[in-house]
Order: C-alpha cells, then sequence, then structure tokens
C-alpha cells in the first residue's frame, strides 16, 4: 500500500471496527444460507466471503507470521522472512490452525440456528478489528519502515484512551444477544490483542502489519470456537 494510502487510512484508524461491522454484514448473509444448503457450505461460503471481502490481505498477515515464527534466527532475520513471498510449511500450517477451527465452529453454529450463527459471525468481525484496533493504539512498530508506523501515531497522545475505548466496547452491543457466551467471548478480543503484543514484541521487536492482521484472524477463530462451545 502508499504511503499516502496508509495515511489516509490511518487518519481514520478509530473507525476499524466499522470495517469489520460491513465485512460481518456480508458473512452474516451468507451464513443464512444454511436455511437451504448444509450448514458446513454455508459456513465455507461465509467465511470465505469475510476474507474476500478484506481483499485476503489479514489472511496473507497469518501466512507470513506463520513462517517468521518458524525461523531459527534473531529479530532480523525474522523480519526478513515476513517481508519474503515464498511460502513455508510454517505458514500453510498456520493458516490450517487458524482457519479450520473457524469453519468447523462456524458450521456447527450454523448447522444449530443460522441465525444465532449470523449474529455471532458478526460480532466475531467487529471484535477482530477491535483486536487489531487494540494492538495499535498499545504496541510500539517493529521498525521505522513498518506499515503499523502511521497508525501507531494515528493512536498515540491523547488519541490513545479513546482508541482503547472504541476497542473495547465497540463488540459489545453486538455480543449480547449471544446470551451468557457474551462474556467469555468479550474477552477474546483483549486477550488475544496482548498474546499479539507479546509475540510480536518477543519475536519481531515489536508489532507490523503482518501481526496486527494475523491477530485479527486469529481472534475471529478463537470468538466462533467460544460461541460453538455452547451449541
Amino acid at each position: 500500500m502508499r504511503a499516502a494510502s496508509l495515511a489516509d487510512a490511518a487518519r481514520a484508524v478509530h473507525l476499524l471496527p466499522l470495517v469489520g461491522l460491513f465485512t460481518g454484514t456480508l458473512g452474516a448473509l451468507l451464513v443464512l444460507l444454511a436455511f437451504v444448503l448444509p450448514p458446513a457450505v454455508a459456513a465455507t461460503l461465509a467465511l470465505g466471503g469475510v476474507l474476500l471481502a478484506a481483499g485476503l490481505h489479514h489472511a496473507d498477515g497469518v501466512l507470513d507470521v506463520g513462517d517468521a515464527l518458524m525461523v531459527r534466527g534473531d529479530v532480523v532475520r525474522r523480519r526478513a522472512v515476513l517481508k519474503d513471498a515464498r511460502v513455508g510449511i510454517g505458514g500453510l500450517g498456520a493458516l490450517f490452525v487458524v482457519y479450520a477451527p473457524a469453519a468447523t465452529a462456524l458450521a456447527a453454529l450454523a448447522g444449530s440456528s443460522p441465525l444465532r450463527a449470523a449474529s455471532i459471525l458478526l460480532a466475531a468481525e467487529i471484535s477482530a478489528r477491535s483486536a487489531m484496533l487494540l494492538m495499535l493504539a498499545l504496541g510500539r512498530p517493529a521498525e521505522p519502515g513498518s506499515s503499523s508506523v502511521p497508525f501507531v501515531e494515528a493512536l498515540s497522545g491523547r488519541r490513545r484512551p479513546p482508541g482503547i475505548a472504541v476497542a473495547l466496547l465497540a463488540p459489545l452491543p453486538f455480543l449480547l444477544p449471544a446470551g451468557f457466551v457474551a462474556v467469555p467471548a468479550a474477552l477474546c478480543a483483549p486477550l488475544v490483542a496482548l498474546l499479539g503484543l507479546a509475540i510480536s514484541g518477543r519475536a519481531f521487536g515489536g508489532i507490523g502489519g503482518d501481526s496486527v492482521g494475523a491477530a485479527g484472524e486469529l481472534t475471529r477463530a478463537v470468538l466462533l470456537v467460544v460461541a460453538a462451545a455452547t451449541v
């Protein structure tokens, strides 16, 4: 992404959960196909829909982070792997670990109640972007040229507390219809964000676009699995 485009996006970073509202609405409509299609088919279409709606950018982050975490070496070496276009077994494994449970959990939810599955997928998409926003508000860029730099700067100083508040509060209205599972589900975004910050700091020396995007994808998966555990 060009620097000008990144700067424009960074100015609206507080609205990041609204992106989840858009992708989540699309996914929710697709998962309602479980009324006429097998739940697994509807869930696969819905998950594919939300990934395509985001341009697969964050899925690419999962792939890159998975490869980089498999590297035996220092921070500099891992950062180099993040930028490497080649795909390794670590990346493929990360894709499986993140998306297979998400698809299976969504299928279970759709088989139980397509309407509830739609509601939870919408909440999961907003939570995913909230986790990303929280990482950007609390983290520091891994290197000066990182794509995360303009976003971290946009959330610095007096703009940090509002960013954190939006990240923590945005998913709540969409989680409440889920009932008692709303409590553990509400913890998914902040917990995954904190985990992402810890891993990114240790492995890469800070956050970057790939690690932030990967945390969002993991948040969706964790929330769907938590919700499916109540089916």
